[in-house]
């Protein structure tokens, strides 16, 4: 197959994708109470299946934000992800790092791409890549990520293993605003499970993915909505907020 630095081909769903077939994304404004507000726009960066993507789409639809996902970037052509992104009518856009001479200018590309895709918001949605500062510090407050861990514990990669490694009792997810360090960046919010006895890497995976996707796409919804406020290293949520997180199924 061909690579390309800028693949936005729609393609038609795959026949028998039912989560997605009928998937439309919203093309106009959605009242919230009395008001018209103007459609804030989502990028999403991607390296493998796109679960975490579709569930924010399908949170977006189904909750009618005042949002919609412009386009997808993903660094990786054979992505299963660019086919589900293709399928719901989303422009994707492939930078991959065997496309260039070294880091440093993959980097610079996909910084480029990013801003000229000209995003509100950020979401890394299985993006295996870690930022550049300088892209950070353009879209500082503006990028989240979500973490198969409770953070600060197991930052990096193989959280599932290393968790039952460890024996932890308590296991989860964290979505947090992106830093410049790995996993590092403000915590927006967490959800946890109790690891059974009988878990291994594969069980613990799905279940933890599992609140991923419910997870995710709430706290993108609070930043979407302001309901999040930045003090240095901590989040504040609003009091509705709080009140959706703790409901939130663990």
């Amino acid at each position: 197959m061909e690579k390309a630095r800028g693949d936005t081909t729609a393609l038609k769903s795959p026949s028998g994708r039912r989560s997605t077939e009928h998937y439309k994304l919203p093309t106009d404004p959605v009242p919230r109470g009395a008001m018209m507000v103007s459609m804030k726009r989502i990028l999403a960066l991607i390296s493998g299946r796109g679960t975490n993507l579709q569930s924010i789409a399908q949170a977006c639809e189904r909750e009618r934000w005042a949002a919609r996902l412009v386009a997808v970037v993903s660094d990786r052509v054979e992505a299963p992800g660019c086919a589900l992104a293709r399928g719901m009518g989303l422009p994707v856009h492939v930078i991959s790092p065997a496309d260039f001479p070294d880091r440093a200018q993959f980097q610079l590309a996909l910084g480029e791409r990013i801003t000229r895709l000209d995003p509100d918001v950020v979401v890394l949605a299985g993006f295996m890549r870690i930022l550049d500062p300088v892209i950070v510090e353009r879209h500082a407050g503006r990028v989240l990520n979500i973490h198969p861990s409770l953070l600060p514990a197991l930052p990096g990669l193989a959280t599932h293993r290393r968790a039952l490694e460890a024996g932890v009792r308590v296991h989860g997810a964290t979505v947090h605003y992106v830093s410049a360090g790995v996993d590092t960046g403000p915590i927006i919010a967490q959800a946890s499970l109790l690891v059974s006895d009988d878990d291994d890497e594969h069980s613990l995976a799905a279940r933890v993915l599992a609140i991923e996707h419910e997870l995710y796409p709430m706290a993108l919804r609070w930043h979407l909505e302001g309901r999040l406020r930045l003090e240095g290293q901590r989040v504040r949520l609003d009091r509705e907020a709080l009140e959706e997180l703790r409901a939130c199924k663990t």
